[in-house]
């Protein structure tokens, strides 16, 4: 019997050493260099009609304050396409604002933001090991190179590195990148994201407030990281979502919500869901003119 049972051992024996330990991938991805530069390099990325990206811009800035840089017209895909193209850099958050002239080269307008790295290529080889795929390949842009990864759960990110070196203040509050995703995909999504970022868990509540989604009666499961990237807020759905939800990008964090809110209607923006208390913020749903839909939230002390 044991004669018989030998080459079957021998045969396992053999694929384990084959195998790497789950332990030593692990220790080689957290090995990896931090690629990231900081939270005030990340932007949101907004798209609007030409006609209204003065009404966005004007908008925008009267809401969270802040400047916007000179706007260009550029080519910023690797294919034929012209856009005018600005940032708006505010206290809480900066959004890079196109106003295509052209349609929109796929898989561009679907990409959420864009995070600062410090050497593209070894970012696009981090992102790959941790289970990212290359949407669109590296291409140069008027002032870097870029490209566009999808993390598992369908989250598509554009990375950019510029030629010269930015340098821009810190945000008063980091904003949150928020972001919807199925429960079969939620731990990859985190634990991929996690060991690109070198973040860390701060949070993660299974029976959320469903009042944050829209559904008051329910509850839902909340995933809060943080990293030299900035904050991502994971919210795990099945995705009966009623509107707006799930339509928002990210999430600002003020001083004062109702303050934020009058300049908000004043500047020609909606306030789609009034603001309601969950989990010690006050947060509401607001739409700018041009379609942009944004979370903004107070936090109350601890």
């Amino acid at each position: 019997m044991t004669c018989n049972r030998l080459p079957s051992i021998l045969l396992v024996l053999s694929l384990l050493a084959l195998a790497p330990p789950a332990t030593a991938r692990d220790a080689a991805l957290r090995a990896a260099p931090q690629v990231g530069v900081g939270a005030q390099y990340d932007t949101t990325h907004v798209y609007v009609a030409p006609d209204d990206v003065d009404k966005f811009a004007s908008s925008f800035l009267a809401t969270f304050g802040g400047q916007s840089t000179k706007q260009v017209v550029a080519t910023v895909t690797p294919t034929r396409s012209s856009t005018t193209s600005q940032l708006l850099q505010t206290p809480v958050g900066t959004v890079s604002l196109f106003g295509f002239k052209t349609p929109i080269p796929y898989p561009f307008g679907a990409e959420r933001t864009g995070y600062l790295v410090t050497d593209i290529d070894e970012a696009i080889k981090i992102a790959k090991a941790d289970g990212a795929d290359v949407l669109v390949a590296t291409f140069p842009d008027p002032i870097g190179r870029d490209v566009v990864v999808q993390w598992p759960g369908g989250v598509n990110m554009q990375l950019y590195w510029h030629t010269t070196k930015p340098a821009y203040a810190a945000f008063e509050t980091i904003p949150e990148n928020r972001v919807y995703i199925s429960p079969e995909r939620a731990d990859v999504f985190a634990h991929s994201f996690l060991h690109f970022s070198h973040g860390k868990v701060v949070s993660d509540d299974s029976k959320a407030p469903g009042v944050e989604i829209g559904r008051p009666e329910d509850t839902y499961r909340r995933i809060r990281i943080e990293s030299i990237f900035g904050k991502v807020t994971v919210l795990v759905t099945n995705g009966h979502l009623p509107y707006p939800y799930g339509r928002e990008l990210t999430g600002y964090e003020v001083n004062d919500l109702q303050e934020t809110l009058t300049k908000a209607k004043t500047s020609g923006a909606i306030i789609l869901v009034e603001p309601y208390t969950s989990d010690g913020r006050s947060a509401a749903m607001v739409q700018f003119p041009g379609g942009y839909i944004a979370e903004i939230h107070t936090v109350a002390p601890k």
